[in-house]
């Protein structure tokens, strides 16, 4: 018998299931970003995408080539600030959430 689950499914049932969790990873991947570390923001929006929108929908819905995203979201990406906000955005949609910026102190 298999003990364990495929990742991304886990997070893809966990997103349908529980909203809140597919809203704090869009939240996870917009602070990585913010605080410097591009890499794992990502990774975090590419799992997210699969989860919710889905590559296909996110190329139509973004105007970009669905190849060209999942290269933009893969480890190694490098994409634009205009490919991000469009990915945000569209995900943000998709979830209907909102983002509030709020500058604290660093310690």
């Amino acid at each position: 018998m298999v003990l364990t689950r495929d990742f991304k499914e886990t997070v893809k049932e966990r997103s349908v299931r529980d909203p809140a969790f597919a809203a704090a990873m869009l939240d996870e991947a917009a602070t990585a970003f913010l605080n410097g570390d591009p890499r794992v923001a990502r990774l975090i929006l590419r799992d997210l995408v699969n989860a919710s929108v889905g590559f296909e929908a996110l190329a139509a819905e973004t105007n970009r080539p669905s190849k060209s995203l999942h290269r933009m979201l893969s480890a190694q990406g490098n994409p634009n600030m205009d490919n991000l906000a469009a990915i945000f955005g569209a995900v943000r949609k998709r979830l209907g959430v909102a983002f509030e910026a709020h500058a604290i102190e660093a310690a």
